[in-house]
């Protein structure tokens, strides 16, 4: 008689012998419940913490990707300190928008995803691989979000083969698209790109690069209620990240704080913010 592999306390061969390099398809098939999308819901819409604004924009030497800190329920305010950007392994980062608490979790699925992905096959997956898999991930949470339960992210990275950053967007049946130059996605995406727009140009230093998604973030935050601004007075900053061929790296809290204040500053000058040129 065989020995119950709950009783002897060892693990099922099949937890020890993984038979394909995604942890996500290893989950469906032995505990789907535990994948986000796999969950039974109550009928009707649920109403839970939305994150808002994500912005990225490229530069010569990699891309930067950054956040707003406010999530809402609704017409309230539910958290104004909340993280919405994390590094999705050493030369890839994601935004979230969307859902708050499974966004969260999905983020945390996606670096476990890579992780094992590169345990398994001895190498990391390309810039387009972490991509699909990230893509996969969001078609999988389809039936949560049509009850008002979506999640969608940006994600960025540095792509070693073609040696650049790059950007790519989602909808939320897991739709990607590559973006060039600069993204924006949440709530006050619409104000952000537009703010980005007129100011992003191709030549763009990191410095450059930095300031710009934080004066997009600002404009997004003058025209969309959902979307925070910088808090001066709680000291609540944007997250900002950089990613170049070094790696992933978050801005200090000095440097955000130092960044947001400048451009604070200058709005009081120029309330709507740095004008572009008509020709």
């Amino acid at each position: 008689m065989e020995a119950n592999p709950r009783s002897t306390g060892r693990l099922p061969a099949a937890f020890l012998t993984p038979g394909s390099s995604s942890f996500i398809d290893f989950l469906a098939d032995h505990s789907p419940e535990m994948l986000p999308g796999g969950r039974k819901l109550p009928d009707g819409v649920v109403e839970a913490p939305h994150g808002t604004t994500i912005v990225a924009a490229t530069f010569p030497g990699g891309v930067v990707l950054a956040g707003d800190r406010r999530a809402t329920m609704g017409n309230m305010i539910a958290q104004r300190d909340i993280e919405k950007v994390f590094p999705a392994d050493e030369y890839s980062a994601v935004g979230i928008a969307g859902t708050a608490g499974l966004a969260v979790e999905m983020v945390k699925l996606f670096q476990l995803e890579l992780e094992h992905f590169e345990k398994v096959e001895g190498v990391t997956l390309s810039l387009e691989g972490k991509a699909n898999r990230l893509s996969t991930m969001i078609r999988g949470n389809l039936g949560m979000a049509m009850q008002g339960l979506a999640v969608v992210p940006l994600f960025a990275g540095w792509d070693e083969g073609k040696e650049k950053g790059r950007i790519f967007s989602y909808d939320v049946t897991g739709g990607r698209s590559e973006e060039h130059g600069f993204a924006a996605t949440g709530s006050g995406s619409i104000f952000a790109r537009g703010s980005m727009k007129k100011l992003y140009r191709a030549d763009l230093t990191e410095q450059q690069a930095t300031t710009l998604v934080v004066q997009a973030l600002y404009d997004a935050a003058d025209d969309d209620s959902a979307t925070g601004g910088p808090d001066m007075a709680r000291r609540i900053f944007p997250i900002i990240t950089v990613i170049t061929d070094e790696g992933y790296r978050r801005l200090t809290e000095d440097e955000s704080s130092a960044l947001a204040r400048s451009v604070t500053e200058r709005r009081l000058e120029e309330p709507d913010g740095p004008r572009a040129a008509l020709l």
